[in-house]
C-alpha cells in the first residue's frame, strides 16, 4: 500500500457513494488507475466488501451486548457452528485471556437478550458466559480508513 491506496481507502470509507469517476477526479487520478488500484485492493483482501453497513437498531434490535464465553476444551469449532445459526449473534472473535470466545449479539429488548444468552447456552458447549450490554457506541464505524492511512504514512 502506498499513500494513494490510503487516500482511496479514506475516501470511500467516509463517502461509499461516491462515484469511481468522481473520486478519479477528487484524487487527482485517471479513472483507470482508480479502478486498477479498486480492484487490487479488492483482490489482496484489503478492501472485504462493498455492503452496506446495516444498524440493527433500525430494524427492531436496539440492544447490543458482548458475550464472553468459555467452551468445552476442544469444541471452538462446534461452538462457532452453533453460535453461528443463532440469528442474533452479529460477530464471534476466538480470543485469548480467560475466556475462549468474545460473541456480539442484538436483541429487541432485554428480555429477549435473555432468550438469545439463554439460546446460547442451550448448545451445551459453553462452561461459562459472561455478558455486558452495550450502552452507546461512541467511535465504532470507519476506524480501519485511520489504519490504512497510518499504514501509508510515509
Amino acid at each position: 500500500m502506498d499513500a494513494l491506496d490510503g487516500r482511496i481507502i479514506t475516501l470511500f470509507t467516509a463517502e461509499p457513494r461516491v462515484s469511481v469517476l468522481e473520486a478519479a477526479r477528487r484524487l487527482g487520478v485517471a479513472r483507470g488507475t482508480l479502478q486498477a488500484r479498486l480492484a487490487r485492493l479488492e483482490a489482496e483482501g484489503v478492501i472485504a466488501g462493498w455492503a452496506p453497513t446495516l444498524n440493527p437498531a433500525a430494524f427492531g434490535f436496539p440492544v447490543s451486548a458482548w458475550c464472553s464465553l468459555s467452551v468445552r476444551q476442544g469444541s471452538n469449532a462446534q461452538a462457532v457452528e452453533a453460535l453461528s445459526a443463532i440469528d442474533e449473534v452479529q460477530s464471534i472473535h476466538l480470543v485469548t485471556g480467560p475466556s475462549d470466545l468474545m460473541v456480539r449479539v442484538v436483541a429487541r429488548d432485554n428480555p429477549d437478550l435473555q432468550r438469545v444468552i439463554e439460546s446460547m447456552q442451550a448448545t451445551g458447549l459453553l462452561l461459562r458466559s459472561t455478558t455486558v450490554v452495550v450502552l452507546t457506541s461512541p467511535v465504532e464505524a470507519g476506524r480501519a480508513a485511520r489504519l490504512a492511512a497510518v499504514a501509508t504514512a510515509g
